[in-house]
C-alpha cells in the first residue's frame, strides 16, 4: 500500500512539473482594472511566471476552504464538546452513587459489584 501512495504522489508531482513547464511566459498581474486605477492615480502591478499564479491561486482557494469548512463546523465542535462534557459529569455522578450504595458493604463484594 505504500509504494502505491508513493507511486501516487510521484504522478502527482510530475503533473505539477509539467504544468510549471508549460507554463513559464511571464504573466502581469494588476490589483485594480486600469479604468479604476486611472481614477485612483495607482496601477501596482507584478510580473510573474504563469505557473506560480496558477498555485498560487490552487494554494489561496485551499486556504479559503479549509478555513470556511472550520467556520462551518463550529457548532458542530461546540456541540461535541458539550456533550463530552456531560458524559463527564454523568460518570462522575454514576460513580458517586455507586459509592454511596456500597458505603459500609465489603470492600470485595463493592469491588465486585463495581465491575459487573
Amino acid at each position: 500500500m505504500r509504494y502505491i501512495r508513493y507511486a501516487c504522489i510521484a504522478l502527482f508531482a510530475l503533473a505539477l512539473i509539467a504544468v510549471a513547464l508549460a507554463n513559464r511566459a511571464a504573466v502581469t498581474l494588476k490589483v485594480l482594472p486600469n479604468e479604476v486605477a486611472g481614477l485612483f492615480a495607482v496601477n501596482p502591478s507584478i510580473e510573474m511566471p504563469l505557473f506560480v499564479v496558477i498555485f498560487g491561486g490552487i494554494l489561496v482557494g485551499l486556504l479559503v476552504g479549509f478555513i470556511w469548512e472550520w467556520l462551518r463546523e463550529f457548532t458542530v465542535r461546540s456541540e461535541a464538546a458539550k456533550s463530552a462534557r456531560q458524559v463527564r459529569r454523568l460518570e462522575r455522578e454514576v460513580d458517586r452513587l455507586k459509592g454511596e450504595k456500597h458505603e459500609g458493604k465489603d470492600d470485595v463484594l463493592a469491588l465486585l459489584d463495581k465491575a459487573g
